[in-house]
């Protein structure tokens, strides 16, 4: 099995590495294929891969390149990871949007926006010549925002799923609280990617939901930063990123007063490239936990599995096609649900209780926003990214969506072919 990761020279990458490393019975790969184009990157995190390989054992190859065409040609699955303008665009993505009093985020807002306009168009570019190398390979998107990055490769026809790591990191966390195995703890998670809550946590087919938030509603809360009256109020555990939405103005002000993420993320990068620079260096650092992506690993090893062989988990959370499965969105717009992942055919959502008219409201005004946005990356001009911008629950005022169309593009012009 040859396995390709596009922006392999990521940071992210040693914790990928070491999943495919200690779940090779699951994904048994024989070749593993780093690319990107920052070459001195890609040295180092290439160099600890293979340490990592050979320390857990693992027999398989790895290999890096800058050639995209040759680092797909015959991929089993393509797993994408990249961020087009590194992390000084990210930087802007967090700031600029402050001024207006909106959030700055790199995967919401108008910084989510700007993010997605460079991105698409990236994606759809390397998508096409995995479709011209290798029609059957399964792309699988990591690459933020993830729902319209993938709303854009099934629009274009791909075989392609989306992936993050809420879910997973969820159901760990309420393993732990309950004293359980993960694999034993199910959750009812619905939503679009970054906009999705947990209505029940099961157990045996039980809902402990009500138990959990009972006995555990203060750390929950505590880790989403959200007052636990809330919590209890809702009777369900939204995602942290629903912060964003229910503590918009509180989130901005300390937004505001503190370095950026992307500030804190670009030197911990630093400090992660001199570590994987060490040859003494055989396993991901303690460090790269707090860079992000906890149990990323586990969910793309998962999730190729089962798409490639049928061996992992036959229930997963990922992004597909909705397909009628919420009624209240249309049938093309990306979800973010429990689903059947089958060898043949994919990702299947399964079947969703109603859902309560408070979170299926923002859902589809997401929703809305999503399509003006995928709009404005395919086709790009000032009118569609205003509209897109007017369209957030986040934004919604024309001042304000007049004063971020401006600034999305002063910042992203480099980015934005049509600009």
């Amino acid at each position: 099995m040859k396995l390709t990761v596009i922006g392999g020279g990521s940071t992210y990458t040693p914790e990928l590495v070491d999943g495919f490393a200690r779940l090779r019975d699951t994904l048994p790969i024989e070749e593993l294929v780093l690319v990107d184009p920052a070459a001195d990157r890609l040295d180092l995190v290439g160099g600890l891969a293979r340490r990592i390989f050979a320390r857990q054992g693992h027999d398989g190859r790895v290999v890096t390149t800058s050639d995209l065409d040759a680092g797909v040609e015959g991929a089993d699955a393509v797993l994408l990871q990249l961020r087009v303008g590194g992390q000084a665009a990210r930087e802007q993505d967090e700031t600029w949007p402050l001024q207006c009093g909106c959030i700055g985020q790199e995967t919401t807002g108008a910084g989510g926006l700007a993010k997605a306009l460079r991105t698409v168009p990236v994606v759809l570019d390397i998508a096409e010549r995995v479709r011209r190398t290798n029609p059957d390979a399964w792309i699988i998107d990591f690459t933020n925002p993830v729902g319209i990055v993938t709303r854009a490769l099934l629009k274009a026809g791909h075989k392609a799923v989306g992936l993050c790591n809420v879910a997973i990191g969820l159901q760990r966390k309420f393993a732990a609280l309950l004293g359980l195995a993960p694999a034993d703890v199910h959750l009812d998670h619905v939503g679009l990617n970054h906009l999705t809550w947990e209505t029940g946590v099961r157990v045996d087919g039980e809902n402990v939901l009500p138990e959990l938030l009972r006995e555990h509603g203060d750390a929950i809360a505590a880790d989403l930063r959200l007052p636990r009256a809330l919590l209890d109020r809702l009777g369900v555990v939204p995602s942290y990123y629903l912060r964003y939405y229910y503590a918009h103005d509180e989130v901005v002000r300390e937004l505001r007063t503190k370095p950026s993420r992307a500030a804190e993320v670009a030197a911990m990068e630093r400090e992660l490239l001199t570590m994987y620079g060490d040859p003494a260096l055989d396993e991901k650092p303690a460090l790269l936990a707090r860079r992000g992506g906890a149990y990323y690993s586990e969910a793309a090893v998962d999730l190729a599995a089962a798409l490639l062989s049928g061996a992992g988990s036959p229930y997963q959370v990922v992004n597909t096609l909705n397909r009628g499965t919420l009624p209240f969105l249309p049938d093309d717009a990306v979800i973010e649900v429990q689903t059947a992942v089958r060898a043949e055919g994919g990702p299947a959502p399964l079947p969703v209780a109603t859902v309560d008219p408070l979170y299926a409201g923002l859902m589809a005004n997401v929703t809305v926003y999503e399509d003006l946005a995928l709009e404005a990356a395919l086709r790009g001009g000032r009118d569609r990214v205003f509209q897109a911008l007017l369209a957030h629950p986040l934004i919604g005022q024309y001042e304000y969506a007049e004063t971020l169309t401006d600034q999305l593009i002063a910042h992203n012009r480099e980015h934005l072919a049509w600009a």
